[in-house]
């Protein structure tokens, strides 16, 4: 890149100055990670838009990390965002609106440029991709009180929620994983995600009515867009979008259940919003990620070999949804080659099978299957 557009990025591009962050740490945007070193004070050339920062604090040898935090912002043009280490509290902190000013002033100035990393543009495409549907009205809907995102205050999540095998060691992972510290006396709420029945219960309905609503789900989302995102698609799409870059980049273990929720819920339909999830599950399941500065992967790879096992609940949720898909006698064509596209990078990747086990009264199911079509019973 020649001076003269390096300088214009830089001019045009919004600026995270981050002051005093201690060597060792690691810092993310987006789907870029860096290991600190002691000349880093930030990331210059970002994008106008939403982005995603996180980082973890260390110890002083590097060895061990606390809990990630995370927090959204939507970037102007040449803006500066300044946050400031606390020692005392392991996190970054806003400065007064003077001192902002003063440091936003510096940066416009160049003072800081040579200890600012460049964003690498050369990634920008899978952060759109990852995050074309959230908007600045679709996080502040949704982020808890001061904006940051933590498994270290989700401790009766971690403890209440997880169902199977695979959920309970993801859990295990979330707490133990090179969390050498914890976050003491955590006062901020969770985030404040859609609620999202798992069963469709409804008085005055018959039990096969009630069966057929919860085989298809198309009503239940239609009713959801209605009720709690105003008929307004692209909140329920910015809303996955934000539970699964907090879960994957956040580490959040909250986050984790509401992206399954929503899931569990578009792939309960037959009009699925499959291209989010296709974009969603081909970066998450890379096998190997190019991170800046050799910073370690581990905090972008969380997804072990228990969670992406057959025992999971994706693998049930899309065997089923595939095989309505793809044997129904009239279906859209666009709907139908992004499911195929979604099969194929599920078996190419993870290597899963879709093949159903057995049939029973023209239903498949498999025993202890907590995803097989859910039967209401009528009361006569």
């Amino acid at each position: 890149m020649d001076p003269e557009t390096a300088l214009g990025l830089v001019k045009h591009g919004a600026t995270l100055l981050l002051l005093d962050v201690p060597q060792y740490t690691l810092v993310g945007i987006d789907t870029q990670m860096f290991s600190v070193g002691p000349a880093f004070k930030g990331i210059k050339m970002i994008p106008p838009g939403p982005h995603f920062v996180y980082y973890s604090s260390s110890n002083r040898e590097g060895s061990e990390f606390s809990p990630v935090i995370g927090f959204f912002v939507d970037l102007s043009p040449s803006e500066v965002v300044v946050r400031k280490w606390d020692q005392q509290e392991e996190r970054l902190v806003k400065l007064s609106e003077d001192e902002e000013e003063r440091y936003s002033q510096a940066v416009k100035s160049l003072e800081f440029d040579r200890e600012l990393g460049p964003y690498t543009l050369g990634q920008y495409g899978n952060w759109k991709r990852l995050s074309n549907y959230i908007s600045k009205n679709a996080v502040e809907r949704i982020e808890p009180i001061g904006g940051e995102i933590t498994v270290a205050s989700e401790s009766e999540i971690v403890g209440n929620i997880p169902i199977t095998s695979a959920e309970k060691a993801l859990a295990e992972q979330l707490r133990n994983y090179k969390f050498s510290r914890s976050v003491k006396n955590p006062q901020r709420k969770g985030c404040y995600y859609t609620p999202i029945p798992r069963v469709i219960k409804q008085k005055g309905i018959h039990g096969q009515d009630l069966t057929c609503l919860n085989l298809d789900k198309t009503q239940l989302l239609e009713n959801i867009l209605m009720k709690d995102y105003g008929g307004c698609d692209d909140l329920i799409l910015g809303e996955l979008q934000f539970a699964f870059i907090a879960f994957l980049m956040g580490q959040s273990l909250e986050a984790f259940f509401q992206w399954k929720s929503l899931v569990s819920l578009f792939l309960g339909c037959t009009e699925a919003f499959i291209k989010v999830l296709y974009y969603q599950l081909k970066y998450g399941f890379q096998k190997e990620q190019t991170d800046t500065e050799g910073a370690e992967k581990g905090a972008l790879r969380l997804l072990d070999e228990s969670w992406l096992s057959a025992d999971s609940f994706l693998h049930h949720l899309c065997k089923d949804f595939f095989l309505l898909v793809l044997e129904a006698t009239v279906i859209d064509g666009d709907l139908l080659s992004w499911t195929r596209k979604f099969k194929e990078l599920l078996e190419h990747t993870l290597g899963w099978e879709f093949q159903q086990k057995s049939a029973v009264d023209g239903m498949y199911c498999e025993e202890d299957d907590e995803y097989a079509p859910v039967v209401v019973m009528s009361d006569g």
